[in-house]
């Protein structure tokens, strides 16, 4: 499970490998925040630590990014099967328009362009809505289309007997036709039929896929309890008769050229590995990509759960929010560098993440015994690509499979240069001042609030998502919550960690000076729930990607559970404001929550936590 920068506003990265950082140590000297249109932003980071590198680990780095980058057609084409065709078109109009691109209709032409690289396609990235372009349909094909003519280096994708007008009102009724394709995921009807994205042929059904799946695991011998992730790595297809088949990412199968450039980095990457168990762990990665057989996934998963190493990688198709169904694995990739000094301070959480179990808020019964396996370790990203990029986590937590986690264990990283340039590239506290009710609540935020978003985010990938155990005989949430599993799993991450947020431990063993800390992280994620986030979605809109449906789950059910005793109070106030063109004074309404008994809150935390286990 990997951990969004869910924080204040949405962010591009942009990302920054540098082999010579000499020239960039003081802060002055770096500008983080380049470049703000649309709702994103722009944002560079440093790659502290790469200079102290041996010139073998460098290679090392440098082959495992290549590698990753070797696959980035693959996250366009899952979220849409007509995106590369899209992206393809619009970068031959960048880098062939014989036009004037001095105009506002250029201008606009270019940050929606920017917004598709971003986004991987044509829907938002984080909404799943498709992108609206702010130029006109005539705009783009009489001017765009007829004053570009391809070059050797970026052609127009024309298909056998189509001309480029064919190709213009193709490209065009796929960018301005809202009613075409209008959600990559929808959580509304049948969440596989009214979805757009590509990993079911478009005629399947939910109910089909769902009895395709059923089937399959039927039919294995293996106990489904240690089932792999089936689905995983494949694309559900329909043949000429109507039969559903399987089409597996694969050298020879689909993706199959972007995997065989794969491979051949991450041979190269051997050469040059750490140790032997790294060296191990590649050949089962190789073998999975070369064969598409998904038990060799799990395989590989357990090898990168024993490999120890200062350079690591993150590679596969992992997550699964862009299904809606919860199966298909997105493309990613994150080569990483460990903090060596970071690292050391989170050895604390490894000590006790027994005691965190013991002393949740859950059912006894679904309690483990023994928490296996259980890393924590802070890293610096060398490079990003497919879903972790440029919208980047700042946490990871796998692998993902149930079983694996109860019986092998799991590693977590935090993101350091990532939250690091996030923060750095903070405009200042206007936020603050906009929904703080109160200066005590401002004063408190700006002194705790970094490190209370850092062990927030600790707690949940470390402690949240290793927690817990299913009743035996209870299937895979996969298929019993269908839909529903990963919000609620986020979900059940978010509140073990809000629930140890006020917990005195949490001072005694140093992970925070005081629980004005904890009261911090309280406010913002109340703040973020309920008005924050709603910011990055249009008016009348339903919440749909299962991160901000986790958020405003657990926030308007806390407030909702605690009406009774008062224990968080919505407050509005009527803001006078003087119009400057009319000269008339008018008002307008700011709402605030405002947390009047937190240790009632951590209560309430702790009874959702644990009647999410109990449904899980």
């Amino acid at each position: 499970m990997k951990t969004p920068i869910f924080l204040k506003i949405l962010i591009i990265v942009l990302f920054f490998f540098s082999c010579n950082t000499n020239n960039i140590n003081n802060d002055k000297d770096f500008t983080y925040l380049t470049e703000q249109f649309s709702d994103l932003k722009l944002i560079r980071y440093k790659v502290p630590g790469f200079e102290n590198l041996d010139l073998r680990q460098k290679k090392l780095i440098y082959y495992l990014s290549q590698a990753s980058l070797s696959g980035r057609d693959i996250i366009f084409d899952q979220n849409y099967r007509h995106n590369l065709r899209v992206r393809r078109t619009l970068e031959t109009i960048v880098a062939n328009y014989s036009g004037d691109r001095d105009t506002e209709d250029f201008s606009n032409f270019m940050i929606y362009t920017k917004r598709i690289w971003f986004s991987g396609g044509v829907h938002h990235h984080y909404s799943s809505a498709k992108l609206k372009p702010g130029f006109n349909s005539e705009y783009f094909i009489n001017e765009l289309i007829t004053k570009t003519e391809s070059s050797d280096e970026f052609a127009f994708p024309l298909l056998k007997n189509e001309d480029k007008m064919d190709l213009a009102r193709f490209i065009d009724n796929i960018i301005f036709n809202e009613k075409l394709d209008n959600k990559r995921v929808s959580k509304d009807g049948d969440i596989i039929l009214n979805s757009a994205n590509n990993y079911y042929e478009s005629t399947i059904t939910a109910q089909e896929a769902e009895l395709f799946y059923k089937k399959v695991k039927s039919e294995q011998t293996t106990p489904y309890f240690k089932q792999p992730e089936f689905g995983l790595n494949s694309k559900l297809d329909k043949n000429s008769e109507g039969n559903l088949f399987e089409n597996t990412y694969k050298v020879g199968g689909m993706y199959g050229e972007a995997l065989e450039q794969m491979i051949y980095w991450i041979e190269k990457a051997k050469t040059v590995a750490e140790n032997e168990e790294q060296i191990k762990s590649y050949d089962l990665l190789i073998e999975y990509y070369t064969t598409g057989d998904i038990y060799k996934w799990d395989e590989y998963c357990v090898q990168w759960l024993n490999t120890k190493t200062d350079i690591d990688w993150i590679n596969g198709f992992v997550e699964v929010y862009g299904d809606a169904a919860g199966r298909k694995g997105a493309y990613e990739s994150i080569v990483q560098i460990k903090d060596m000094e970071a690292s050391k301070t989170t050895e604390v959480i490894n000590e006790y993440v027994q005691w965190f179990e013991d002393n949740s808020s859950i059912m006894d019964e679904h309690k483990k015994e023994n928490v296996v396996g259980v890393s924590y370790k802070v890293i610096n990203v060398a490079m990003e690509s497919g879903d972790a990029s440029p919208s980047t986590p700042i946490g990871v937590n796998l692998p993902n499979n149930p079983w694996i986690r109860k019986e092998k264990g799991s590693k977590s990283v935090s993101l350091a240069n990532i939250i690091d340039a996030y923060d750095k590239s903070s405009t200042g506290s206007g936020f603050l001042q906009e929904f703080c009710f109160s200066e005590d609540e401002v004063k408190r935020s700006k002194k705790h609030g970094e490190v209370a978003d850092k062990l927030g985010t600790l707690l949940h990938e470390v402690v949240g998502h290793a927690s817990g155990q299913i009743n035996e005989g209870v299937g895979d949430p996969k298929e019993t919550l269908k839909n529903y599993k990963s919000t609620l799993e986020e979900a059940r991450a978010d509140l073990v960690a809000l629930y140890y947020m006020m917990n005195p431990k949490l001072v005694e063993i140093g992970l925070m000076d005081s629980l004005e800390c904890g009261m911090a992280e309280y406010d913002s994620y109340l703040r973020n729930g309920l008005m924050l986030q709603l910011r990055r979605i249009e008016v009348g809109k339903n919440i749909e990607q299962d991160h901000m449906r986790n958020r405003q789950l657990v926030a308007s059910w806390a407030y909702e559970k605690g009406l009774k005793d008062n224990v968080i109070k919505k407050h509005t106030q009527e803001i006078p404001t003087l119009c400057k063109k009319s000269g008339d004074t008018l008002s307008h309404t700011k709402t605030f929550f405002v947390i009047n008994d937190y240790k009632k809150l951590q209560n309430i935390f702790g009874q959702l936590l644990r009647e999410i286990q109990r449904i899980t």
